[in-house]
């Protein structure tokens, strides 16, 4: 046998999903073919239900403050959460505070004091807490709490059971319905 090579061309599109409203079918489009403000119709392959979308320019990038927001930023002294973008919402970087940092969905009249802009339905708008205090040496110390959310609080994959506390460090990645977030921690905590 000779050698084979195989020659392999990748393309990036940024593809788009749109759900069929009759059976609920995913249909996979590139949007970047069609322009702001255009309409197109769609017959979903499994049903054969016909329907239209305007194509648009997503609200949550117009109201990003920052393209690329510092994930060092420490405004408060008690470190940050990073909300990794994924195809719900942007990156985007909330201080944390002394005491109880509520964390869920942005919403007006929302009482959760560290919400992040996102249309993921999956993410409570009182979701999880990260308690900030001090341990007996005087050190930050981190502790994470489901807020008996619909879809669950995870740490490496491991659901939080209710109740349970648990105590974590800069880096941890820990995930809330199909969005992940890290712990920053205050510099001299690192």
């Amino acid at each position: 046998m000779g050698d084979a090579s195989v020659n392999c061309h990748c393309i990036l599109y940024t593809m788009k999903r749109v759900r069929c409203p009759k059976c609920e079918n995913y249909i996979t489009f590139d949007e970047t073919r069609y322009t702001a403000g255009q309409s197109l119709v769609f017959q979903c392959p499994d049903c054969g239900k016909e329907f239209a979308i305007r194509m648009g320019v997503s609200k949550l990038r117009d109201r990003q403050k920052d393209e690329n927001p510092d994930e060092q930023a420490d405004e408060l002294g008690c470190g940050s959460i990073v909300v990794i973008e994924n195809m719900f919402h942007y990156k985007q970087v909330i201080p944390l505070h002394m005491g109880d940092n509520v964390i869920g969905r942005y919403q007006k009249g929302n009482p959760a004091n560290c919400t992040f802009e996102t249309v993921d339905p999956s993410v409570d708008l009182n979701h999880c807490t990260v308690t900030v205090n001090r341990d007996k040496q005087g050190q930050f110390k981190y502790t994470l709490k489901d807020n008996n959310s619909n879809t669950g609080t995870f740490v490496d994959n491991i659901e939080l059971t209710p109740r349970e506390r648990r105590i974590i460090s800069d880096g941890t990645l820990f995930t809330i319905g199909a969005t992940s977030i890290i712990l920053r921690c205050t510099e001299d905590e690192k």
